[in-house]
Formats: structure tokens, sequence, C-alpha cells
């Protein structure tokens, strides 16, 4: 692997394993330390960069297999902190799946949300970030008309972006996820 192809995938997917980190572990600064650990031992050991899908599966499962290592040594040392059904439920794939879908589908829709016009940009992804209309209106200092607008344009724009993930939206929606 490259710098420059490190750097890429560093940047794109830093932010993104901190927080899967912090799924399993719940402390902010340790899911930091996690995957810093994982990025340096990608550069140490030269992980071949086949693709970004494969570097992206072998980074979540490394980060995952990092944070698991590091609850259960903190369950060797502090015994009671964690019940085993707390230990089952942090082993389950359903959390890693989960943060690997929802991440997938994020920089799908990032990316679609890019290529929109500026302020539809801005007022969907406030829109996706829970505001109201009303809330967004004030933000942007326009007219609730104004809003509905161009979220009406911008979602048009983004349905036939993001046909192809829609399997994805429904798996997301119907198991209750949230971005």
């Amino acid at each position: 692997m490259t710098l420059k192809e490190f750097k890429q995938i560093y940047d794109k997917l830093y932010v993104s394993l901190c927080l899967f980190s912090n799924e399993y572990v719940h402390d902010l600064d340790l899911s930091k330390d996690i995957v810093q650990d994982v990025f340096i031992k990608v550069w140490e050991k030269q992980v071949p960069y086949i693709c970004e899908n494969t570097i992206r599966s072998f980074l979540y499962t490394s980060v995952k297999n990092k944070s698991l290592d590091h609850l259960k040594s903190k369950r060797v040392k502090i015994t009671d902190a964690l019940s085993d059904k707390e230990v089952e439920i942090v082993d389950n794939d359903s959390v890693f799946l989960k943060e690997v879908a929802i991440a997938e589908i994020s920089s799908h829709i990032d990316k679609a949300i890019d290529t929109l016009p500026k302020k539809c940009a801005v007022i969907l992804r406030l829109s996706i970030s829970e505001h109201t209309n009303v809330e967004i209106a004030e933000k942007l200092n326009v007219s609730i008309d104004t809003v509905k607008y161009y979220k009406k344009i911008g979602y048009e724009k983004l349905r036939p972006l993001l046909k192809n993930y829609h399997l994805l939206f429904l798996f997301i929606k119907l198991f209750g996820f949230k971005f």
C-alpha cells in the first residue's frame, strides 16, 4: 500500500471506525487509540491494498477484534464490570453488521448529496440530522416554503442516484437502525 492510498483510506474511514469502536468500548478516547493502533499495524505490516472494499472490511474486522480484546481483558481485570449477557451482546456480530451497513449507506448518501446544488445539499444534510423545517428555515434565514422546495428538489435528484441502494435502505429501516 502506498502512502497516498494509506492516507486516503485513513482520511475516509478514521471517524467512522472510531465511532464503530465506541459502540463496543463506550469510551471515545479509547476508541481513537484502538483505531490508531489498527492503522499503525496496517502500515507496519504493509497490508496489501487490493481494493477499497477489501481494506474497509479488513479494518472494520480488525477494529472490532481489538475492541473485543480490550473488553475481554477489562473483564478479566474487573470481573463484575460486565455480566455474561453483556459480553454475549458485545460478541454478537449484529453490532458489527449494523455499523458496516450504516457506514456504507452513509457514504453513498454523502456522495449523492455532494452532487446536489449547495443550498439543496445544506438543507438535506440538516433534514437528515433530524432538524425540523422550522429549525432549518431559522438557521438558514429562509422561509419554510423555501426549505420545503429545496428538500423536494433534493429528494427528486437523489432518487435516481440512490435507486440501487433501496434494499439496503429497507434493511436498515426494518431493523430500526439510525444514522
